[in-house]
Formats: structure tokens, C-alpha cells, sequence
């Protein structure tokens, strides 16, 4: 039985694919921040861990309990909407330290493991806006644009030791803390000039049509997991799929 770690299990994304390794027979490792309130029920062969991708004390607590583990799946993130100019850069910062400094800190954590033994498989759950960048997420855009990079470079320097490297892209969904964040004040992350073209943005992001299911990522990531193939991209969601295919 392989065990599998997945990070930002509280909801989401993270969940369903917690959800959907667990239900296949898989020993899961479900982490977050806090798991008292996670809508899971921990059992023999699926364990709730707390962990902080912005603390390295956290990381490294949460990889000694978890013991040896053959998946890691970094899917902890934060979003950012608004114009660049009105974002804060307190918040800018928090969504790099989540989203590409916590990635890192964790590949970096299970290295040493995977590499030891001689296998191993790591997923980063980026976005397609990384393929197709769109306005008012610049920084978040940016954040998850670095570990694309990251990544692919990441694949050359591991295959060698057994381990591969893998990148799941959603599309735009109902979980993504664009859509969530309802106590955004639009009036101050988009200041006057920017409403021009940011109405057709924001009736599109209430499109459920459009929306990427949490089952899409959540198979997708079981698909890079079982990929033997080398390929590196799995885009999830029928816009990344689209996004992909004209990219």
C-alpha cells in the first residue's frame, strides 16, 4: 500500500483528491493548518495531519509523523484578485511564501526520502492561468508561473535519483479564493479606471459552466501519479484542457 501526502486537504481541491486516493485503497495523509475542522474522518489508512507550508517547523514536524512517503502532492494555495497597483504588498508576499516558497519547502523536505529509496513521485498543483495569464491576478499568476519553472527544471535534476516530477493545472473553479472570497470589497482591489474591462472578467468567473470540478483536479492528479510515460503537464478542467490544446 502506498502512502501519499497531500497538502491543503481542509477543502477543495485538496479534499477530493484526499477523497479519491483514500477510496482506491491508497494510505493518505491528509495535511492542513487546522485538522480539527476538516470535513474528514481520520481511520486506519487515512491520517489528519496539521501542517503550515510558510513554517519550516511545521514541515518538518508533519514529515517525521508522516514516515515514509512515496506521493506528495503540493496543493496548498492562496489567491490574489484585484489590480496590481491596489494589492498590498503584505498580501503579495503572503501568496508567494504559500503558493511557490511553501511548495518548495516541501519538495525540499521529502527529497532526501524519496531519494534514499530510490523512487518517489511529486506533484505541484499550479493553474492554466500560467499558460494563459489573464488581468487582475498578477501576483498570483506570477506565484504559480514560478513553480512552473521550478518544476521543469526540478524533473531533469531528479529523474536520475527515480523520482519524478509532475504538474497538474487547473482551470478557473468555485474553490479558487477568487470565487470564495466573499468579503471582497471590489471598490478597493479594482479602482475606477480598471472597471472598463474588468465587468466581462467577473461575469465570467461566475460562469459555473466554466468552472474546473474539484473531481477534475483530483483525477488528474491520480493520472500524473500513475503516468509512466515521462509527461510532465496534466491540465484538469475542460477550460485547461482547451487552454492546453491551443497553448
Amino acid at each position: 500500500m502506498k502512502t501519499i501526502l497531500i497538502t491543503g486537504c481542509s477543502s477543495g481541491y485538496g479534499l477530493e483528491t484526499a477523497r479519491h486516493f483514500h477510496a482506491r485503497g491508497w494510505k493518505v495523509i491528509a495535511s492542513m493548518r487546522t485538522p480539527s475542522a476538516a470535513p474528514l474522518q481520520a481511520s486506519e489508512n487515512l491520517r489528519l495531519l496539521p501542517l503550515d507550508v510558510t513554517d519550516e517547523a511545521s514541515i518538518a514536524a508533519a514529515i517525521d509523523a508522516a514516515g515514509p512517503i512515496d506521493v506528495l502532492v503540493n496543493n496548498a494555495g492562496i489567491g490574489l484578485f484585484g489590480a496590481l497597483e491596489a494589492s498590498p504588498m503584505a498580501k503579495i508576499r503572503d501568496v508567494y511564501a504559500t503558493n511557490t516558497l511553501g511548495t518548495i519547502a516541501m519538495t525540499r523536505a521529502v527529497i532526501p526520502g524519496m531519494r534514499a529509496r530510490g523512487s518517489g513521485t511529486i506533484v505541484n498543483v499550479t493553474s492554466s492561468a500560467t499558460l494563459a495569464p489573464f488581468p487582475l491576478a498578477a501576483a498570483y499568476t506570477g506565484s504559480k508561473s514560478a513553480i512552473q519553472g521550478f518544476t521543469g527544471s526540478l524533473v531533469h535534476e531528479l529523474a536520475p535519483l527515480g523520482i519524478a516530477v509532475k504538474l497538474v493545472e487547473p482551470g478557473y473553479g468555485p474553490t479558487t479564493a477568487f470565487a470564495q472570497n466573499t468579503a471582497i470589497r471590489l471598490e478597493d482591489v479594482l479602482p475606477e479606471p480598471y472597471w472598463t474591462y474588468a465587468q466581462p472578467i467577473l461575469a465570467g468567473m461566475a460562469e459555473p459552466a466554466l468552472f474546473t470540478t474539484e473531481a477534475d483536479v483530483a483525477e488528474a492528479v491520480w493520472q500524473a501519479v500513475h503516468d509512466e510515460g515521462g509527461r510532465l503537464h496534466f491540465p484538469a478542467g475542460a477550460d485547461a484542457l482547451a487552454i492546453m490544446a491551443g497553448a
